[in-house]
């Protein structure tokens, strides 16, 4: 597995279906993905919170998430969390 990170970009569609079976795909070979929530999308902390939330949420148990500004900073655990 490569170290690096992915960096995705999250604007006015919003999380769609395709964009978590893309971030899916990507935590096959990486570690770290990295989404920037574009202002097109959101204005406010609250709705970047909302949507880390939302994306943990259909991703799994398996995967933890750090908020620092408007980017959302996605990790993979091997053990699920609880």
């Amino acid at each position: 597995m490569k170290k690096g990170l992915v960096r995705f970009q999250l604007g006015k569609g919003g999380v769609t279906e395709n964009f978590i079976e893309t971030i899916r795909k990507s935590f096959k070979t990486r570690e770290i993905v990295k989404i920037s929530v574009l202002r097109s999308f959101s204005r406010g902390r609250d709705e970047v919170n909302e949507m880390a939330e939302k994306i943990c949420k259909e991703l799994g148990k398996k995967y933890t998430y750090k908020i620092i500004g408007f980017t959302i900073n996605l990790k993979k655990w091997r053990k699920a969390r609880y």
